[in-house]
């Protein structure tokens, strides 16, 4: 099976040190959540192809050539010498990643009719996350979906800064649901995701059973931090998994990762959700033990597993 995922690659801008009061230092990681599962679909030994728009400026060079080191084909990626985008990473005393972005007239946003590619049945299209909501090619992204015959999967990984206006980010999450859902799609978000999008913080998994069922999806995959995750039939029938106990660095890129474990496993069985899931809950373990979005190989999370 060939994966493409479409979507935002962008630099996290990163704190490293407290120098002085007027001084600090940071790391500028590559990073971006299509970005991150693009990365973690082929360290886990995946045919990828990443769809996105890669800046010819320096950061644009890095993060195409962290894409390269990763063994992500670029044959559908698009040049273009706008600006790449950046986001600012702040971590609180429990390593969990907020974010700041800086988007305007940046690479990821502008997407053009001519710039998407004709996929097949046989493909996977994976998308989500800002790109899909924010900017004047969100548009074009919702017709490519729509009009697609590949399988699909779709990240919702909202960020609230970048859309203050909980409706009116609802509505185009809503647009993007029922577009999925005509191919008989997963849907995949955090509680989080849906406590923001809901304005209610009582039960995701009741949420997600009503989606997969109004939309047609196959099903709707929720994340629950350090509870693990569950996958919702539209039957209402739910398969859960728990999570995993580890020393947390930061959660930066646990979210994409996790898709990418469960995308790999379910590529192998779509029978086994259950297996699928832990390979989820595996990935994002061990990116958490790691500074920024380093997603394991498959051997190290076959290794993590069997421990």
């Amino acid at each position: 099976m060939r994966f493409v995922v479409c979507g935002e690659a962008l630099i996290d801008l990163m704190p490293e040190e407290q120098v002085s009061p007027a001084e600090s230092r940071w790391i500028a990681r590559s990073g971006g959540g299509p970005f991150n599962t693009a990365t973690a679909l082929a360290k886990l030994g995946q045919d990828t192809h990443f769809l996105g728009r890669l800046s010819t400026d320096a950061f644009g060079r890095q993060l195409r050539s962290h894409l390269e080191a990763a063994d992500v084909h670029l044959d559908l990626a698009v040049s273009t010498d706008e600006a790449t985008s950046v986001a600012v990473v702040s971590l609180d005393e429990d390593g969990k990643a907020s974010y700041f972005f800086h988007f305007d007239q940046t690479s990821n946003f502008n997407w053009r009719k001519g710039e998407f590619p004709t996929l097949e049945g046989d493909d996977w299209l994976h998308f989500g996350s800002i790109g899909s909501v924010i900017g004047p090619g969100a548009k074009r992204i919702l017709e490519f979906v729509r009009a697609t015959e590949a399988m699909i999967s779709f990240d919702i990984n909202v960020r609230p800064t970048t859309l203050p206006d909980r409706a009116e980010y609802f509505g185009l999450v809503l647009d993007l649901m029922t577009a999925v859902g005509r191919n008989h799609g997963i849907v995949k978000a955090s509680d989080e995701d849906i406590a923001w999008l809901v304005d209610d913080d009582t039960d995701p998994l009741a949420y997600a059973g009503a989606w997969a069922e109004e939309f047609g999806l196959a099903m709707f995959v929720v994340t629950l931090g350090p509870d693990g995750a569950a996958a919702v039939k539209p039957d209402g029938r739910v398969i859960r998994v728990p999570g995993r106990s580890v020393g947390v660095v930061d959660t930066v890129g646990a979210g994409d990762t996790f898709m990418a474990g469960f995308l790999s496993g379910y590529a192998s069985d779509p029978e086994d959700v259950a297996g699928a899931l832990d390979r989820g809950t595996a990935a994002a373990a061990i990116v958490c033990t790691r500074k920024g979005a380093q997603p394991p190989t498959a051997a190290e999370v076959d290794a993590f597993i069997a421990h």
